[in-house]
């Protein structure tokens, strides 16, 4: 069966994005788990901005869902708000 041209392209695009997607969505669960992880409210603060930074650029570029990134900021904020 022929394969053209433009379909060998759009596969090679595909995994291009697919590789960049599962950085990017890798790097956000490791901001995620380090601000989760931390204990002391000065470490975490600075985690905080960092992720935070982090989730706002995934929904900016429809990376994931924008009440997804809400709920993810919820979450670490509850949990820096709950450090003392």
């Amino acid at each position: 069966m022929d394969r053209h041209p433009q379909q060998i392209k759009r596969e090679r695009q595909d995994k291009k994005r697919r590789a960049r997607n599962v950085e990017s969505l890798s790097r956000l669960r490791t901001h995620i788990k380090n601000v989760l992880a931390s204990t002391s409210k000065a470490d975490a603060e600075q985690l905080y901005r960092n992720a935070v930074r982090v989730i706002d650029k995934a929904v900016s570029k429809n990376l994931i869902h924008k009440n997804t990134g809400a709920r993810r900021k919820s979450q670490i904020t509850r949990h820096l708000n709950s450090l003392s």
